[in-house]
């Protein structure tokens, strides 16, 4: 089996992963924060090493601030309707994802209006795009940092100063950077990024979170969910400290013990190190498809600029059929269609079919690379022979 979907979500995992899952399920067992017995003691002291291992991972110095979620969408929630109130305006870019876009829809409902900046077919945005869309009302700059469907990173640096000159905050949704490229929140100007542990920083499903950095002022940004934390429990208002502020009910302690192995294992390895092996797959694999007649990659074609996420269309056969045709055919798992955002294909005018998105990882091999290469290149000559 060659697995190319981990811009959906990364597989294989770390061996250490499932293992400290495992100990978890195995040796722990009990709720982090909400008793004073050993186990829960134990089980907090997982909760903080995923803090850490994240803050570290994004270049945040105090872990408290890293609130966990049961993904990267309930973290652009979070976000968008806290810092959004009717009569407030937003500006978000033509590449987003529906974890931004949908929750944004149904803000403009209630009042906020939204300006989204152009974006080349390619993916890529001049800084210069969302300056124009800034007005005096703008309360945040939301985007993506790289693209699901095609791999484009954006100038989220420029972007972020752009909207500090005018005391605007940057929300990030990293869910395609987190653990497979750099990031440091302070030298990219990102207020808040929102993360989902599942795809490079190769933890488990159900575990993602958001991280506001140490200047941000958590007053202007309220509770969406309000509960049991296991702190002032005296009390029947949502404590205002974090990280309890954000994280009402049991949390996912076993999938929080996953994360942080995740993640360890990414900065064990170095993210520069994981990108380096990606850059180079990705960058045979563009070059591989667009020597084949009849494909069309989509994006930058150059792997620098983007992440492992290769996006193309195929003359005579729907994304859906070519999908079909490599898991049955040549077991290769990928993703076809519109992967969750539209918005993009329609920036790269892919809209309504989509494009099959293929998309290595830490574990793919460049056999597995020439593998795909070689796929797509049979079912594109059977195609041209009718």
């Amino acid at each position: 089996m060659n697995y190319l979907d981990n811009a959906a979500t990364s597989w294989p995992k770390p061996d250490s992963m499932a293992e400290a899952m495992l100990r978890y399920l195995r040796d722990v067992g009990a709720s982090p924060g909400r008793s004073a017995h050993r186990l829960s003691i134990q089980a907090e002291r997982l909760r903080l090493e995923a803090r850490e291992a994240v803050a570290e991972l994004v270049g945040l110095r105090d872990p408290l601030r890293v609130v966990f979620t049961h993904n990267g969408t309930a973290a652009i929630n979070l976000a968008l309707f806290g810092l959004l109130e009717p009569g407030a305006h937003v500006v978000a870019t033509g590449m987003e994802h529906n974890a931004v876009m949908r929750p944004l829809r149904a803000l403009e409902r209630r009042g906020v209006s939204i300006s989204l900046a152009a974006c080349r077919p390619d993916g890529t945005m001049e800084p210069a795009a969302v300056a124009e869309c800034l007005r005096p009302h703008t309360r945040l700059v939301v985007m993506n940092h790289a693209s699901n469907v095609c791999g484009t990173v954006l100038p989220v640096r420029q972007v972020g100063a752009l909207a500090h000159a005018r005391g605007i905050p940057l929300l990030v949704d990293a869910a395609q950077t987190a653990g497979c490229w750099p990031i440091d929140m302070h030298a990219d100007n990102i207020d808040l990024l929102a993360f989902t542990g599942h795809k490079a920083m190769l933890g488990p499903t159900g575990a993602g979170g958001l991280v506001l950095r140490e200047d941000f002022d958590i007053s202007r940004l309220p509770a969406l969910v309000h509960g049991g934390t296991g702190s002032r429990s005296e009390h029947e208002f949502q404590p205002e400290f974090l990280p309890d502020k954000y994280e009402a009910g049991t949390p996912n302690a076993v999938g929080l013990a996953g994360l942080a192995a995740g993640v360890r294992y990414v900065l064990e390895r170095g993210v520069d190190k994981l990108r380096a092996h990606e850059q180079s797959l990705t960058q045979r694999l563009i070059d591989g498809l667009r020597s084949i007649r009849g494909v069309h990659v989509r994006g930058t074609h150059d792997a620098a600029r983007q992440t492992a996420v290769v996006s193309f269309t195929m003359d005579g056969k729907s994304p859906a059929e070519i999908g079909l045709a490599l898991d049955e055919q040549f077991e290769i798992m990928c993703r076809p269609g519109l992967h969750c955002a539209p918005r993009a294909h329609l920036t790269m005018g892919t809209s309504p079919a989509g494009t099959v998105r293929l998309s290595p990882g830490p574990f793919t091999t460049l056999a597995d690379i020439e593998q795909a290469i070689s796929a797509i290149a049979s079912l594109a000559a059977a195609e041209a022979h009718g």
